[in-house]
């Protein structure tokens, strides 16, 4: 917050500087440039407002966090981008992003979800991506559709988001977690599971659960490698929640539009 402020502080002066200086002359070069000066200026005192807005709301999820340490660190905002929110990246650093969140059929490796959002984790949004995903189906024609498998990663486990799926005819194939203490069985239900977690256990430890999950290497990581490496769904160049939606809509029908068309041309 003290440094948002001092970045205010010194945006404003900025400006009204530029503003104070003598008034356009006869030379329209020197009028263009001072307006392109202005303009900005005025830009970054914007984008300060928007982050220092940003920084309470920010500041209001993490006094809600049951994490200690997380809960009384300092709430940060970005200048650049207001609207993205500090997350740990795979290098182990923490910069400035969004959360892309992507759902695809392993059978056609077509993509049929997408979703961006500034929660840095992921177990929360595996409900809406396969309402989301359930909808579209509907939008299609394709008349009412369930999603009653879903395959996720290990970032999306969390013990409610299982009984949630359970009682929604959803079956979750996803990584049991290594336990903390040596000598401890991960797939043998404990005595606090509730039923929808036991299964869980016992489903993952399955072989052919185990062959379900291997998909991933060849539907979910082949689509995330190939969005961040050929459609721009890296480093945005934009800013803002819309824009970057925009971006990795347009990368995923590139995507569809690529793929399905050099299978039928396989075939």
């Amino acid at each position: 917050k003290e440094k948002l402020e001092e970045c205010l502080k010194e945006a404003q002066q900025h400006l009204e500087k530029l503003k104070a200086q003598q008034a356009p002359g006869e030379n329209p070069q020197r009028t263009h440039r001072q307006a392109a000066e202005e303009f900005a200026a005025q830009d970054r005192v914007d984008r300060v407002h928007r982050a220092m807005e940003a920084l309470q709301q920010v500041a209001a999820v993490k006094a809600t966090l049951p994490n200690k340490q997380r809960r009384e660190a300092p709430a940060r905002a970005s200048i650049t981008d207001p609207e993205a929110r500090k997350m740990k990246m795979p290098n182990g650093g923490f910069d400035p992003a969004y959360n892309v969140q992507l759902a695809s059929d392993p059978q056609s490796r077509a993509i049929v979800g997408v979703e961006v959002c500034q929660n840095g984790g992921d177990a929360p949004l595996s409900e809406p991506m396969r309402r989301q995903v359930e909808a579209r189906a509907v939008a299609s024609g394709q008349g009412q559709a369930k999603v009653e498998e879903h395959l996720l990663d290990g970032g999306y486990v969390n013990l409610d988001v299982i009984d949630r799926a359970q009682q929604g005819s959803v079956a979750l194939f996803m990584p049991v977690p290594q336990p903390n203490k040596e000598g401890i069985d991960r797939f043998m239900p404990r005595a606090d599971d509730s039923q929808a977690v036991a299964q869980w256990r016992q489903r993952m430890a399955s072989e052919a659960a185990q062959a379900i999950y291997h998909q991933r290497a060849s539907t979910s990581e082949t689509i995330n490698a190939d969005l961040r490496t050929y459609r721009g769904v890296g480093r945005f160049l934009v800013r803002g929640l819309k824009k970057v939606k925009c971006v990795v809509l347009w990368s995923a029908l590139a995507y569809n539009l690529m793929h399905l068309a050099g299978a039928l041309l396989r075939t």
